[in-house]
């Protein structure tokens, strides 16, 4: 599929625009930062290019980053599943499917921009705040994805695994990731925060049982409303009990309102 997607940018990418020393500029920092020597400018100078720019006379509607970026967007996804695979031999499908998730979020790849600086290069419209592109972090996640598509568009799929494992080497913990995908309270707090929820407040019940040998019963409280409620021999084992239950609830509401894809 990929080397199709390949064959089809590769016929229908045309030719425009000559250099000015900005470009230049751009493209040997570029050049730095994906250690490759790029031979036909356009294509990168068009992953480093924001929308806004489209309504200026010398660009055509195709030359931003998204198309770049809808590619770049297939390699990720397929070049992650190849490294957590390898790494995580003995994990089921729903473990290595979170764990992607995980990588190639928006929060994740906007920080990859960042820290590679590709907010500082990149190019907007003159009539656009440069403030708010560059810290919007689906633009510089579509910015990364955009120049994985650049990197494979012009130099193929190793050269592009090549970068994305340089990439996910440098500035992804696994063992952190991993600990969170087994953290419920973590992922509960997450899942509130992107839906602008409250910060789950976990509620004692009740407790009983001698003091060496105690119960707890907790509840879940997000927006005024209990989600969750659980036993556990310490408020610990409760608390992860009780923001599972949570979990699930609220993300069942989430699908039915459409709210989570």
């Amino acid at each position: 599929m990929l080397s199709k997607l390949l064959a089809f940018f590769k016929s229908s990418e045309p030719e425009t625009l000559s250099l000015g020393s900005e470009d230049e500029v751009k493209l040997r920092r570029l050049e730095k930062v994906i250690q490759l020597e790029i031979k036909n400018p356009q294509v990168f100078l068009k992953a480093l290019r924001h929308k806004s720019t489209l309504s200026e006379a010398r660009y055509n509607k195709t030359d931003s980053y998204e198309r770049l970026e809808f590619l770049g967007d297939a390699v990720l996804d397929l070049v992650v599943t190849e490294i957590i695979f390898r790494q995580f031999p003995t994990k089921n499908e729903g473990f290595l499917t979170k764990l992607r998730a995980k990588i190639v979020k928006g929060e994740s790849l906007a920080l990859f921009s960042h820290k590679l600086g590709f907010n500082e290069i990149l190019e907007y419209g003159e009539r656009t705040r440069s403030a708010e592109i560059q810290m919007s972090k689906s633009v510089m996640a579509d910015v990364f994805e955009a120049v994985v598509g650049a990197i494979y568009s012009e130099y193929g799929y190793e050269k592009a695994s090549n970068f994305i494992q340089n990439v996910i080497k440098k500035y992804i913990d696994f063992k952190e990731i991993v600990n969170s995908l087994d953290n419920n309270k973590s992922l509960l707090l997450e899942l509130t925060q992107a839906h602008r929820l409250t910060i789950p407040f976990y509620h004692v019940v009740d407790e009983y049982g001698p003091g060496h040998d105690k119960t707890f019963e907790i509840e879940v409280i997000i927006n005024d409303r209990g989600f969750g409620m659980a036993v556990g021999k310490s408020k610990k084992q409760a608390e992860q009990k009780a923001a599972r239950l949570a979990l699930d609830i609220l993300q069942t509401e989430l699908v039915e309102s459409d709210q989570v894809p």
